[in-house]
């Protein structure tokens, strides 16, 4: 099988699907690697490295994108690069298609079978290739939003953890899952005063005994998130319901009741944003202000420590990459029941159902669809 690895084209998307010794291990299994000239350039990985490993260097990405049986990628395809689409090409990459219907519409017009990292499930329930770039954003989230808390950037002028005699600032967490977890790590370790609040009341126990009672554990409801947003200096956003759209916890009201000069980093994003008054922003005009409150809605905060970022993430990928270019996407789905749940559109049919619901779409199961 030919694999291709084009160069990303997002704004400041610095991460690359592939590494050196993934190359290696995929010709070594008898496959074909294409990499667009300079795709690793962001992660400090050089042309001379994938050649070294046996990769083709090609200069343009419409060889790549042509020639390849599979695609591996970061990132969504961009409007640019709908024009490589085509019948039976297998598409590895970060999707998120709940809040993007043209490019669902693209991917299903043209029978592509795409295959998101965010929605492969296995069987404990875990999403191995979410989880990577989750403890990346979640940490991210926490450092990004103390930046932004400093006065020049547009915050109040808080410094995280205070100082003595001068109290922390607030930092409210949404969600308790690995975003959660880890946006709590980085708070907590710089003397925030911090309060996660999540439905799962096992979840929250879990936390509670993590942090062995240095955070507050609330369960999730409308007038809990209300009341904790008010006093937050800092409120990170980190919901998700894996394909489908994120739901809307913090309403437009509630923002309006914040601090003039708080900062709320919305790591779900990708998914829609659970505030009402989220939209994607990019690394080049990262944030803008509602209210007086501050908005980071960056959706691809990992791109901003690439070489971390690819490591982590090409580390969880590469398996089910393998599995892909070794068994094709029916055996390799068969072999691995954890992949089904990835693929999201299959010879024109939405074969997931939390990017259908969120779009209206009929969809079928993976099965029926073959």
């Amino acid at each position: 099988m030919v694999i291709g690895v084009p160069k990303e084209i997002k704004d400041h998307e610095s991460r690359v699907g592939l590494v050196p010794s993934g190359v290696t291990a995929l010709r070594e299994a008898g496959h074909e690697v294409l990499v667009e000239t300079k795709a690793g350039e962001g992660s400090s990985l050089t042309d001379e490295e994938y050649m070294q490993a046996g990769a083709a260097v090609v200069q343009n990405a419409a060889d790549v994108w042509r020639n390849a049986d599979l695609v591996v990628k970061v990132k969504e395809p961009q409007p640019a690069e709908y024009g490589y689409f085509r019948p039976r090409l297998m598409l590895f990459t970060y999707l998120h298609l709940a809040p993007l219907p043209q490019l669902t519409d693209r991917l299903l017009d043209a029978k592509v079978n795409a295959i998101a990292y965010e929605t492969i499930l296995e069987a404990d329930g875990s999403l191995p290739l979410l989880t990577p770039m989750s403890e990346v954003a979640g940490r991210m989230a926490v450092q990004v939003g103390a930046q932004y808390l400093e006065k020049p950037n547009g915050g109040r002028g808080i410094l995280l953890g205070g100082v003595p005699g001068v109290a922390p600032a607030n930092v409210v967490i949404l969600g308790g899952g690995v975003v959660g977890l880890n946006a709590a790590k980085m708070a907590v370790g710089l003397g925030a005063h911090v309060t996660i609040i999540e439905r799962n009341l096992n979840r929250l126990r879990h936390l509670d005994d993590i942090f062995n009672s240095q955070v507050v554990t609330l369960a999730s409801n409308s007038w809990t998130i209300g009341e904790n947003v008010k006093t937050a200096d800092l409120v990170v956003g980190s919901v998700l319901i894996p394909g489908a759209s994120a739901p809307k916890l913090v309403r437009r009201e509630m923002i309006a009741t914040m601090k003039r000069g708080a900062v709320v980093v919305d790591v779900a994003i990708d998914q829609g944003g659970c505030f009402e008054t989220s939209h994607a922003t990019t690394h080049t005009e990262p944030i803008y202000f509602v209210d007086g409150v501050l908005h980071y809605c960056v959706s691809n905060m990992p791109a901003a420590v690439p070489h971390t970022s690819t490591f982590a993430l090409t580390n969880a990928t590469f398996p089910y990459l393998l599995d892909l270019a070794n068994h094709g996407l029916e055996a390799a789905c068969a072999q691995r029941p954890a992949l089904c749940a990835g693929v999201n559109t299959y010879y024109g049919y939405v074969t997931h159902s939390g990017v259908a619901e969120s779009q209206g779409r009929q969809w079928r199961e993976l099965a029926a669809a073959q």
